[in-house]
């Protein structure tokens, strides 16, 4: 069964009175957690849309950005957006939520934070108000101060950007290990690993920013400290 048919599923319940949380607590097995990662974005992204005072068309069509919606499945996709926007339930649930279900795999939280960056600045804007909303979800899904700059670095464009930082690593780090945390990051962006940690193949364009910021730091520091 495809995510947007678990998607449609969600929406019945939805429609039957079950809260957003709950969908959550049904899509456990590594099927249902692909949807799971799908309805986590979009129902993040759409209380992240409102923590600027105004939901742009540019912010919905990120969606369309990071996942490959069938055209079939637009309306399913736009009313869980909606209705995650008016859910009396706080982002703070599902960002706990959703950080429980893949609390042993950092790296598909990850791909999420970076889902809900793309659609932050979609509308070519970053407001203070999103940056304390991914702050807050990185934290409550256990991310450190440092991790998020790092993916801030990727994505904001006037944010610094510590080519040591976004390769995870330290001025005084051995090259060797430098190349090795690069080639690290790049095998982790490959398609087929990030579906097997539980991200939706519709999804896998997630990894083109994470490459093009890896790749780019690994270049700088590579120039700078030729090995």
């Amino acid at each position: 069964m495809s995510i947007w048919s678990r998607i449609a599923d969600a929406l019945a319940a939805l429609r039957q009175g079950e809260g957003l949380s709950t969908v959550f607590d049904t899509l456990r097995s590594p099927p249902e957690r692909r949807a799971a990662f799908a309805i986590a974005v979009i129902a993040l992204g759409a209380k992240m849309a409102k923590a600027d005072g105004l939901v742009t068309r540019d912010e919905v069509t990120a969606f369309r950005e990071v996942f490959h919606i069938p055209k079939s499945q637009e309306k399913n996709a736009a009313r869980l957006f909606n209705l995650a926007r008016t859910d009396v339930a706080g982002y703070e649930d599902y960002a706990r939520r959703i950080g429980r279900m893949f609390e042993d795999e950092s790296e598909t939280l990850a791909d999420l934070m970076e889902g809900l960056f793309h659609i932050a600045l979609a509308d070519g804007d970053y407001h203070p108000a999103e940056d304390e909303f991914l702050s807050n979800v990185a934290r409550i899904v256990g991310f450190d101060e440092r991790r998020f700059a790092r993916l801030r670095a990727r994505f904001v464009p006037d944010a610094e950007r510590d080519p040591y930082d976004v390769l995870g690593v330290t001025p005084d780090t051995p090259m060797e290990e430098v190349r090795s945390a690069w080639r690290g990051l790049v095998r982790e962006s490959h398609p087929d690993v990030m579906v097997a940690r539980g991200v939706p193949q519709e999804a896998v364009k997630l990894a083109e920013k994470r490459l093009i910021a890896v790749n780019r730091a690994w270049e700088q520091i590579n120039e700078a400290r030729p090995s």
